[in-house]
């Protein structure tokens, strides 16, 4: 509920007007048009786990500390300070390592035996996978890598969210396991049974037909919802930039699964990490960006961040689903965190296709889009491959 509900916020700020609006002609009215604050504001919500790890490892500290001074036994979690990191684990403690992404935790050991860590901010004994070393120091710095693949890709896909409908988006991200399984075979030298090869040509034949969906049958003219910077553009260029976007996704898995293979880290510390290293790539690149084309492209383009903030703050919609989807990523990944380790793969799937289900409910029900034939073909191919 909480990830649907982050595509369908940020398709309600992408369908919202702001300049222009009362013009009976509506080619001449201008729509929102931010992909890059929608990926800022990502991060502003990846990082905002990172505050609630470090609040609860001072907290797990301060209770060791109390037990310890009170005479009963010292809490197995000590993040600051001590040499924790080094000591043996607890027997009780469950290793788990985790594949970071906006929308993607992996916990990819067996969890089932019982453990005192919170899902908060899991024990640092419990954080640490055997034959592997947690991730500290300059290490850190390794998951800058992931972090910019995970800006590339989520900026694609806001565009190409401008150009689309929310359930064609969602379905389309379905193409990531094709990607994914691919570059995992070139990179990770995994081998694929056949029948797995098989699996990822029914998902790339599901992308084609969803994907025709959006250019045979499109729901409104791309001039109805333009704006300076999409004025021109069709569902096909919005087709094609969330596929794109899809492959820079897969690298960000792969890099991270061989990351993961040396190091530990909990996941809601790695997936903060990257949203402070999402939030200083921006504060990096995006004046000089502005300086050197935001401003020569006009006002209200891609890139022209300070229009954008002012439209944000002007607009009570866009300000509230802004505050949204920075909760629902926070939200998403906490409990991502704490409920996939009850979960297998199938039901993961499961619930996967139950989240497209949903913003295809939600887009319909809302009248943002229409049935469409091939849409409704390409669909269960998708979920079958």
């Amino acid at each position: 509920m909480v990830s649907s509900l982050n595509t369908i916020l940020n398709k309600l700020q992408d369908m919202q007007c702001i300049e222009n609006c009362d013009d009976p002609d509506p080619a001449k009215r201008h729509h929102f048009e931010q992909p890059v604050l929608q990926t800022i504001n990502m991060f502003v919500g990846e990082f905002a786990c990172l505050l609630v790890y470090r609040a609860n490892q001072i907290l797990e500290y301060r209770r060791g500390r109390r037990a310890t001074n009170g005479g009963a036994a010292p809490s197995s979690y000590s993040a600051i300070g001590g040499d924790s990191v080094h000591s043996l684990p607890d027997p009780a403690a469950v290793p788990a390592t985790v594949s970071m992404g906006t929308e993607n935790i992996e916990v990819l050991a067996d969890m089932e035996a019982p453990s005192e860590a919170t899902p908060l901010a899991p024990s640092t004994a419990a954080a640490v996978a055997p034959h592997t070393l947690p991730l500290r120091g300059a290490a850190i710095l390794l998951l800058w890598v992931p972090t910019l693949c995970d800006m590339l890709a989520t900026t694609l896909m806001n565009v190409g969210l401008l150009f689309v409908s929310a359930s064609i988006y969602q379905m389309l991200r379905g193409s990531v396991v094709l990607f994914t399984g691919t570059l995992s075979a070139l990179f990770l030298s995994r081998r694929h049974p056949p029948y797995r090869w098989f699996a990822l040509v029914t998902v790339f034949a599901g992308v084609m037909l969803v994907g025709a969906a959006s250019v045979i049958e499109p729901d409104r003219p791309a001039a109805a919802t333009a704006g300076p910077a999409t004025a021109g553009a069709s569902p096909v260029v919005g087709t094609l930039l969330v596929v794109l976007a899809q492959s820079f996704t897969a690298a960000q898995f792969v890099f991270e699964e061989r990351l993961l293979s040396r190091y530990s880290v909990p996941a809601l510390e790695a997936v903060g990490l990257e949203g402070f290293f999402g939030l200083l790539s921006a504060i990096l690149v995006l004046p000089t960006v502005y300086f050197v084309y935001g401003r020569a492209a006009g006002a209200g383009g891609f890139f022209d961040i300070p229009a954008g903030i002012h439209q944000i703050a002007s607009n009570s919609v866009l300000l509230s689903s802004a505050v949204g989807i920075a909760a629902s990523i926070a939200f998403f990944n906490w409990s991502g965190l704490s409920v996939t380790k009850y979960l297998s793969a199938t039901s993961r799937s499961t619930v996967d296709t139950s989240r497209t289900v949903f913003i295809w409910a939600v887009s319909l029900a809302l009248g943002w889009e229409r049935v469409k034939l091939l849409q409704l073909v390409g669909f269960p191919v998708l979920v079958y491959g």
